[in-house]
């Protein structure tokens, strides 16, 4: 059951997202707008809600309440950016905006990009985590937390995983810099 409702909150989300920019970019709407695109969170609420509710009666946690906080982390982590990383293209294609900007290639500007992902990385972890050892904490059961533990080890195998690509960047560009001749 919780899965259907961490598919309904991935679904909600994108079409919440797609309303709010829409409202914005076609029917040039902007107060509708900032009210729908304000309410992305709410998805998140709702979802946290459920998941509190099913915990809340005695439920062994499963993989699913891991997934429901794992979900919660990244779009917390991740939305402010992904917003903007629509609203870029829909200003683009329905208002006559500038092409998206790309990434950078290489160089400094690439390990700081990649940094600054990672950072939203740590950032997602922590939040995922602290729900994750929370709701371990107030169950207070090792036997109905088993599937929470799990998800703490695999999230912090995708941050260990994660950190590689901003470290790979970062050795590449120092390997990169000229070296003083002497």
């Amino acid at each position: 059951m919780l899965y259907i409702v961490i598919a309904g909150a991935e679904i909600a989300f994108w079409v919440v997202l797609a309303s709010g920019l829409a409202a914005r970019y076609v029917l040039q709407r902007r107060r509708l707008s900032t009210v729908l695109l304000a309410s992305v969170p709410l998805v998140d609420l709702v979802l946290l809600a459920a998941t509190v509710a099913h915990l809340s009666t005695g439920a062994t946690a499963e993989a699913a309440h891991g997934l429901a906080a794992a979900y919660l982390g990244v779009s917390l982590a991740f939305g402010p950016s992904l917003v903007r990383w629509a609203d870029a293209r829909f200003a683009h294609r329905f208002a006559g905006g500038p092409p998206p900007r790309k990434p950078p290639r290489a160089g400094a500007a690439r390990v700081r990009h990649e940094w600054r992902e990672f950072g939203k990385a740590a950032i997602a972890w922590t939040v995922s985590v602290a729900l994750l050892a929370l709701a371990i904490a107030v169950i207070g059961d090792a036997d109905r937390t088993e599937a929470l533990v799990v998800w703490i080890v695999r999230l912090t195998g995708v941050l260990a995983i994660w950190s590689l690509w901003p470290l790979s960047y970062s050795v590449q560009q120092a390997l990169a810099r000229p070296r003083n001749a002497t």
